[in-house]
């Protein structure tokens, strides 16, 4: 169970990065890892195949299902969900500590899984990313040549429901311009940081000496 002290004075900031397959989050999420370099990002478990280049541990943990089912009746994950006919998960244990610890965590999850994390999180941070048009989604999809024509035609399809849950989100990212779109998602890095709420707890003794004792948050 994910620590109580989490939910009354978290000292990390927790962000939820989504989008449908083919928006372009990767690339985001890795460029935006290399200019804030102390924000860390969560290693998923997933029981899909690893695609060129992945590498297991840094990419994400690479598991079968026998493996994944045992991982999920221990209780290690705090959200996992089906995705395109494979399961993803995300370590309950992992996160807790890195967020107790004043860590800046990045969850690249889909929809399914933000929802089960805020169940236990309800201060985590948003970020929902679209292509500029489905035309560009399909196009992309084919060009990255990782997927089958039937795999892209099931991401597609799958998009449609994707998108329909962007209003669970607190900021859409239209990814067009992909500096511009970079810009953004660290500006609300950057923003987030300077919370009321996460202030108040990592600078608790700057705050007191400046004589204030409570914060209404």
């Amino acid at each position: 169970m994910l620590n109580q002290s989490l939910h009354t004075a978290p000292s990390g900031c927790l962000f939820i990065v989504a989008a449908p397959s083919g928006a372009g989050k990767s690339s985001l999420v890795n460029a935006l890892l290399k200019c804030e370099p102390a924000l860390n990002v969560s290693i998923s478990f997933t029981t899909r195949l690893p695609r060129p280049g992945e590498i297991h541990g840094v990419h994400y943990h690479f598991v079968n299902e026998t493996r994944f089912e045992a991982l999920r009746c221990q209780g290690e994950f705090l959200e996992y969900a089906e995705v395109h006919g494979n399961f993803y998960g995300t370590s309950n244990t992992w996160l807790a500590t890195q967020i107790h610890a004043g860590k800046d965590v990045l969850l690249e999850i889909d929809w399914q899984g933000a929802q089960q994390v805020r169940k236990c999180f309800p201060q985590a941070i948003g970020i929902f990313i679209v292509p500029p048009s489905i035309e560009v989604l399909k196009q992309r999809l084919t060009l990255r040549g990782q997927d089958s024509e039937d795999i892209i035609a099931r991401r597609l399809l799958n998009a449609s429901n994707e998108l329909a849950h962007i209003h669970e989100f607190d900021y859409l990212i239209i990814n067009d311009v992909f500096q511009t779109s970079l810009n953004a998602m660290q500006a609300i890095v950057q923003a987030a940081r300077q919370c009321l709420n996460i202030q108040s707890v990592r600078h608790k003794l700057l705050l007191q000496s400046l004589g204030i004792t409570k914060v209404k948050v």
